[in-house]
């Protein structure tokens, strides 16, 4: 395997600071997004599926331009993060850390299953899986075991992405068969270690945050390059972090996300490009 792209979780202006960079390095003759593997968590998999959908990357950022009329925003406060923290940091052992965090988001009070799920089927330009290889980070929230769905294991496209972008707290977990599942970005808001094999990895990580017993992005950086890869590592600038504010879930920042991603672009596209050729 060439070349790996990876995108982390981020909420929805992580959604349209990501669809902005690519849109942008598109527009400078970089096409990352036609790697042999898109490796998407939460944020990042709506993002990994609609760019392997087909749908042109520059229809895909207009549309991140759109007034947010009708949407709800939600929240991912100091609250939020706070039981975040205390559900997921008091103990070392990862997998137990993310059954705790399952257990408060099966027990939180959120909207409907089905419509979230709704929501999520209305990003995505299409409810099959890619002939492309993508990977979908997701938790158990009951076991707290790491699982990557890829469309071989029978599981919809939409519950994937719906499973990876389910913040526990904010949004509720996702049934699928006799389980339930919650954020992939509990396990790590890149997963990056997924992209093992490739010999060039492209990150856009919206946010590199890590909780309690999470792998850190610098440690799954390491990794890749002790194997041999080459690894670019793209996060908001200032102008992007700016934009994207304090509440990632707020659809009115969507727009600034995007131009600001596209913007940065601009900055990082000489690095990109000497990774990518």
């Amino acid at each position: 395997m060439q070349r790996a792209l990876v995108l982390g979780g981020g909420g929805v202006t992580g959604v349209a600071w990501e669809l902005g960079l690519l849109a942008g390095l598109a527009e400078r003759g970089v096409p990352v997004t036609e790697a042999d593997l898109v490796v998407g968590t939460s944020a990042g998999s709506v993002v990994g599926a609609q760019v392997r959908s087909g749908v042109p990357l520059e229809q895909l950022y207009e549309e991140q331009l759109a007034p947010p009329t009708g949407e709800v925003a939600a929240r991912l406060g100091f609250l939020a993060v706070a039981r975040l923290v205390w559900a997921g940091g008091r103990t070392r052992d990862a997998e137990r850390s993310r059954a705790r965090i399952g257990a408060m988001a099966v027990a939180a009070r959120t909207p409907s299953e089905a419509s979230r799920r709704a929501v999520i089927e209305a990003r995505l330009p299409t409810r099959e899986w890619p002939q492309r290889r993508l990977l979908v980070t997701a938790v158990d929230a009951a076991t707290g075991e790491f699982v990557v769905f890829d469309g071989a294991d029978g599981v919809s496209l939409v519950d994937a992405v719906g499973a990876s972008c389910a913040v526990p707290g904010v949004w509720p977990p996702v049934t699928i068969g006799s389980r339930r599942f919650v954020d992939g970005g509990m396990r790590s808001t890149v997963n990056a270690d997924l992209a093992a094999g490739a010999r060039r990895v492209l990150i856009l990580a919206p946010t590199s945050a890590a909780i309690g017993p999470m792998p850190r992005l610098s440690a799954q950086v390491d990794e890749l390059r002790t194997a041999g890869a080459q690894v670019v590592v793209v996060t908001p600038d200032g102008s992007a972090r700016t934009a994207i504010g304090r509440n990632v879930l707020d659809p009115a920042r969507r727009a600034g996300a995007a131009r600001a991603g596209r913007a940065q672009a601009a900055v990082v596209a000489d690095e990109v490009t000497a990774l990518w050729a």
